[in-house]
This record gives structure tokens, C-alpha cells and sequence, in this order.
């Protein structure tokens, strides 16, 4: 490697991981990521690559019982609204469409500012 490195003029470096305490957050994401995969793929395996969309999707917007919040709530400060949600309008939907322009800025404005609220909360939970 080093014959060749010096050959193509590459550099290199050895880094160590910044935070390892979240190494164990990450295996457990890919844990859980990659047993929801085996759920959504053919019995042939061989569209894993084009199901990661649709697992991400189910990933982000599942529920987690640590943080009592799901992961694009926790990113956003607002849960996810599902394509069937904008064909056959939810309460939510209904509740969000009626609000002037106006007031759905200020609405949203305070959703931000309690974000931080939430973020602090989950993590508390996760500890």
C-alpha cells in the first residue's frame, strides 16, 4: 500500500473515532435498519438497493419508545405528513389548511421554539 501510495502521490492519514460512545448508537441503528430491510425485500434480496428509500422512510417515521418521539420529529419539530394523508385529508391536515397564512407562521414558529424543548427532553430520556 505504501509502494502505491507513494507511486499515485496519495496521502494518508489514521484517524480515531471523535465520540466512541456513539458507536453503540450507530450499531444499533444498523441493527434495526437492517432488520427492517429483510422485512421489505424480495425473497431474492436482490432489490435491497432500490428498497432503502422506503426503509429509511419507515425508520424515520416509526415511533421510538426511548425518546418518545420519532426521529423526523426529533430533526423537523413537526411529525411527517404521508402521501395518503394529502389523497384522503387527516384531522391534522383539515386543522393545518384552515389556518390563515398568518396564523400558520405563528403556529409554526412556536412548534420551532419548543424543538429545542423536545431535543433536550428525548435525550434525557435516551441517558
Amino acid at each position: 500500500m505504501n509502494k502505491l501510495g507513494e507511486k499515485f502521490h496519495f496521502k494518508q492519514y489514521n484517524s480515531s473515532m471523535y465520540y466512541t460512545a456513539a458507536n453503540g448508537l450507530a450499531e444499533a441503528f444498523n441493527k434495526t435498519f437492517c432488520n427492517l430491510l429483510k422485512k421489505i425485500v424480495d425473497k431474492s434480496k436482490r432489490d435491497w438497493h432500490l428498497r432503502i428509500r422506503e426503509a429509511l422512510w419507515a425508520y424515520r417515521t416509526t415511533f421510538r419508545t426511548p425518546t418518545q418521539a420519532t426521529p423526523y420529529a426529533l430533526v423537523y419539530g413537526v411529525e411527517a405528513i404521508l402521501p395518503l394523508e394529502c389523497q384522503i385529508p387527516s384531522l391534522r391536515i383539515a386543522i393545518q389548511e384552515r389556518l390563515s397564512e398568518e396564523n400558520n407562521v405563528r403556529f409554526r414558529l412556536e412548534e420551532l421554539e419548543a424543538l429545542d424543548e423536545k431535543r433536550l427532553e428525548a435525550q434525557q430520556r435516551i441517558e
